[in-house]
């Protein structure tokens, strides 16, 4: 009795009766945002546009799941790491694909803001083959500040887990700067980039390094299409800290064994931050690439007095929305 869209990872709602059942009128609506809304809230149910029809598993309608081959089959991604940038996901990727039932694609596809035109099949064709009893994830931490990510994931998939590393976000605009900074010296100072006028204390949002510090503003339009029970997010200062803790929240949160322990885990004095010392394939440790644990500019005090009494109403909005405190304060 399965509708024509529905596969066997799906609901199989699709093309029955009960699809324009009472009450069905706004089944396609999504969420509302509500910054008070719970890690229980009601799931969103696909907008307008999406259509009714798609499998839970992320194929388009209407399509055959994948054939498993010998070494299993590719599929879409059940989770996904999209933010963000400079605070902390390569290490977050790099320290769940030890877990012997993860399997994550190394570069990042950038599929959901700059190659969506290119399609599911090109997407799932980036993806390692996985067993069934394996998650297939990717990073790409553009994608939380990407207007049109929170929709397209969920038309893909509205059961995708999302995972988020968060920092201070002054520390991560001074890194982000960092970046930029190695690839293009010629660069403003990091004052000149940050305000529009520094003697009013006015902060240029437009500028990225200081927008994506925003962080409940982008989260509002993942609350959107996604409730908080499917968006976890990863304290960056204590990935490095306390990386099994941080690490051990991750593997629950994907419904995984806890297998990443601090057994896997030696701090690398050099760099600033922990590293990996074993992996089920290898027995050498493994460390992050030499761009990161930059040394940081030096960036006049006032300057970050200026740009925390800025964040503070932000970061309160956002520890209270998803109900966390990251004591950036």
């Amino acid at each position: 009795g399965l509708g024509p869209g529905a596969d066997s990872g799906g609901s199989g709602w699709c093309g029955s009766r009960f699809a324009g059942a009472p009450g069905g009128a706004d089944v396609r609506r999504p969420l509302k945002y509500r910054p008070w809304a719970a890690r229980g809230a009601p799931r969103a149910a696909p907008p307008p546009s999406s259509g009714p029809c798609q499998s839970s598993r992320g194929g388009e309608p209407g399509t055959e799941p994948p054939r498993p081959g010998p070494g299993g089959s590719k599929r879409l991604p059940q989770a996904l790491l999209v933010g963000v940038k400079k605070g902390g996901t390569r290490a977050v990727l790099e320290f769940i694909r030890a877990h012997p039932d993860v399997r994550a694609v190394g570069s990042e596809p950038h599929f959901f803001d700059r190659h969506y035109g290119r399609g599911l099949d090109w997407y799932r064709s980036l993806m390692p083959r996985t067993l069934s009893s394996q998650i297939t994830m990717e990073k790409t931490p553009s994608y939380f500040v990407t207007k049109e990510a929170p929709r397209r994931i969920f038309n893909m998939s509205r059961d995708t887990k999302l995972i988020v590393v968060v920092r201070n976000p002054v520390t991560r605009a001074i890194s982000d700067y960092t970046q930029t900074l190695s690839k293009k010296p010629e660069i403003p100072t990091f004052e000149g980039l940050s305000f529009r006028n520094r003697s009013l204390g006015l902060v240029d949002t437009s500028w990225n390094a200081i927008r994506i510090g925003m962080y409940v503003v982008h989260l509002e339009s993942w609350l959107q299409y996604f409730p908080l029970s499917q968006i976890h997010f990863v304290s960056g200062e204590k990935l490095i800290t306390d990386p099994a803790g941080e690490m051990g929240k991750v593997q629950d949160f994907l419904g995984i064994k806890r297998v990443i322990t601090d057994k896997y885990f030696y701090f690398n004095k050099t760099k600033g931050f922990p590293c990996l010392k074993k992996t089920e394939s290898s027995t050498l440790p493994r460390c992050l690439g030499k761009s990161k644990g930059r040394t940081h500019v030096q960036i006049d005090p006032d300057v970050i007095d200026q740009l925390r009494d800025f964040y503070r109403p932000y970061n309160i909005k956002f520890y209270e929305t998803v109900g966390q405190d990251f004591r950036w304060e």
